[in-house]
């Protein structure tokens, strides 16, 4: 369902794109030690983000197989169930929330200004190459019913 004049819809794996960001963060807050924030518990909460991320990724994950629906970011076209429940209640999208959230703790581990500012690039990428051509799939397997679901389960939080 990708559309030739956008090439980078459903290309990069998710993890790729969270490694890519995360090592963009790394480099800011080497380049730019002067951007240094305090944190106070720092350590305590990026190890809360890491965790709740990969808590909400996980029951995102479980929640599909617990469906017989495929997790495959290239192909969202192949989904057989229209997950609602559970996480899904909360959001669309847990499984990139779950990295959104690792993202953050990253930010925090770092403790740097400017390792922040990447973390709405994630966010605008993922809605725009990954979310957006999988909630057009959605919609074409679905219709209706996925209509109704995106109305009222928001798609981050």
């Amino acid at each position: 369902m990708t559309h030739p004049h956008h090439s980078l819809e459903l290309r990069i794996p998710p993890l790729l794109v969270v490694a890519i960001i995360a090592a963009a963060m790394a480099g800011v807050h080497y380049a730019l030690p002067g951007l240094s924030l305090p944190i106070p518990a720092r350590t305590v909460l990026s190890r809360l983000c890491y965790g709740l991320g990969a808590i909400v990724a996980a029951a995102g994950v479980v929640a599909c197989h617990r469906h017989k629906t495929t997790i495959n970011p290239f192909t969202p076209e192949r989904s057989s169930a229209l997950v609602e429940s559970g996480i899904y209640r909360v959001s669309r999208n847990p499984m990139y929330l779950g990295l959104l959230l690792t993202l953050v703790g990253w930010g925090i581990h770092l403790a740097n200004g400017a390792a922040f500012l990447f973390l709405p690039l994630f966010v605008l990428y993922m809605s725009r190459f990954q979310i957006e051509p999988e909630e057009r799939a959605l919609t074409a397997t679905f219709g209706e019913r996925f209509v109704k679901y995106q109305a009222t389960v928001r798609r981050w939080v």
